[in-house]
């Protein structure tokens, strides 16, 4: 969550007036993440997010998104649900940009990573991919394999800027991702972005998953892989093979992974920290002078890749039964 468009008190007031919540009696803007404009809005009715939707998502894909939400809630996952005008619609226009407002999720997302975390996470994960097996629509992944050659070539020029001899790492990495990465596995409805911020809890429960703006159709156990990178380094760049175990037992224990997964997952870990790498690298060279955003280091997952190139089979990340 970010804020890149400022919203005065009279343009909040006018587009209000197209919903039966009430009045605003405050308007914060939230500064974590990269991606829309995002507002903690409270009204004498309740709190909720208004989320304007910048440049780098595209508005047709808005009601996959805000369809998505309706239906994992109504399949009884936790999260969000997109609140719906006096007109019944969810999506409107706001400062010239695409806006809709979401409702509020109690909780908070855990500072400090524990393993008790990660296997909640991978139980909650496994749900929403077993919810989203009824879900009519479909998104292509454009963050995924295909995309991140035209990614590189973005930031191929600047890429040293971050460390020396970066473009020929990435060209090397990316060249070996395109060759290998899997055909057939096992796809369905994913996240595409269980970050730690992403995931609230609530007195020791995990209250809800939020923003979907990154879901699309893949392979379910590239979810896995993203969170394993996400949630499972140490601050020294470390991996914590028990919080490994956990998300992935948790993961398994409500829907079994199937054997192509787990034979697959280095590489997909391996894909997973390439696509953060690059989309880190473009955020940290391309940012917004003024935005009320924090880019985030893109060194991060240059040594989460690394780390990724050197695991033989999936028992390195803490899955029974491998060695």
């Amino acid at each position: 969550m970010a804020v890149y468009t400022e919203v005065s008190d009279q343009e909040l007031a006018t587009f209000l007036r197209g919903y039966d919540i009430g009045h605003a009696v405050s308007f914060k803007g939230i500064a974590e993440g990269v991606e829309n404009s995002n507002y903690l809005l409270r009204t004498d009715r309740g709190s909720f997010i208004l989320t304007l939707y910048e440049k780098r998502v595209a508005p047709e894909d808005l009601p996959y998104f805000l369809g998505l939400m309706d239906h994992l809630a109504g399949e009884g996952l936790a999260c969000p649900t997109p609140i719906h005008g006096s007109d019944g619609e969810a999506l409107r226009e706001l400062c010239g940009r695409p806006a809709a407002i979401i409702s509020f999720l109690e909780g908070m997302w855990p500072r400090r990573i524990e393993p008790p975390h990660c296997a909640l996470l991978g139980e909650a994960m496994a749900k929403m991919h077993l919810a989203g097996n009824s879900f009519a629509m479909t998104r292509e992944n454009d963050l995924s394999v295909a995309g991140w050659r035209s990614l590189f070539e973005d930031v191929r020029a600047r890429a040293h800027e971050i460390e020396d001899g970066l473009e020929e790492i990435i060209e090397k990495e990316l060249a070996r991702l395109e060759e290998s990465w899997p055909v057939d596995l096992p796809a369905g409805v994913i996240h595409a972005d269980l970050f730690p911020d992403n995931v609230f809890f609530l007195d020791g429960a995990l209250s809800g998953l939020i923003d979907f703006y990154f879901a699309c159709n893949d392979f379910l156990a590239y979810d896995l892989a993203i969170c394993l990178n996400a949630w499972c380094f140490e601050e020294d760049g470390s991996f914590n093979v028990t919080k490994g175990r956990r998300l992935l037992a948790g993961y398994d224990g409500v829907r079994p992974l199937e054997k192509s997964e787990i034979a697959a997952l280095p590489l997909l870990a391996r894909g997973g920290a390439m696509r953060f790498l690059l989309t880190r690298l473009y955020d940290w060279l391309h940012h917004p002078e003024g935005a009320m955003v924090n880019p985030k280091n893109p060194k991060e997952y240059l040594g989460k890749l690394r780390f990724h190139q050197q695991v033989k089979n999936a028992g390195a990340y803490g899955l029974d039964g491998i060695s």
